[in-house]
């Protein structure tokens, strides 16, 4: 297996860790983007809505619906103990502060 596709079976086991805790927690969630196409990561990037090279197109993010705003911190607290690469779009700054949603994990430089 390539270093990517441990990377991405390491973020799907956390990711079902992660669900699983939210429905455990009470936390209505439900499932946005997780795949991106790089044609669409570039058109967001245009629209200043995210990065051409968007971690979405690796597999290694998926943004999250959450009902109640304050879950959000809830579940990203959790999140980012479970990897120490794991990453939450609400503590971002820049063109890409307050992406709630989103969760994922870093590699390259990239959130």
């Amino acid at each position: 297996m390539s270093q990517l596709q441990d990377l991405q079976v390491m973020f799907a086991v956390n990711l079902g860790r992660l669900l699983t805790w939210c429905t455990g927690s009470g936390i209505r969630v439900r499932m946005g983007e997780a795949w991106r196409p790089p044609e669409m990561a570039a058109l967001y990037a245009k629209q200043g809505k995210g990065s051409k090279n968007s971690l979405h197109i690796d597999r290694l993010a998926v943004d999250l619906i959450m009902d109640n705003p304050d879950d959000y911190r809830r579940a990203a607290d959790f999140w980012k103990r479970l990897h120490v690469d794991n990453c939450w779009g609400g503590d971002f700054t820049g063109k890409t502060a307050g992406d709630f949603g989103h969760f994922s994990m870093s590699t390259g430089g990239r959130k």
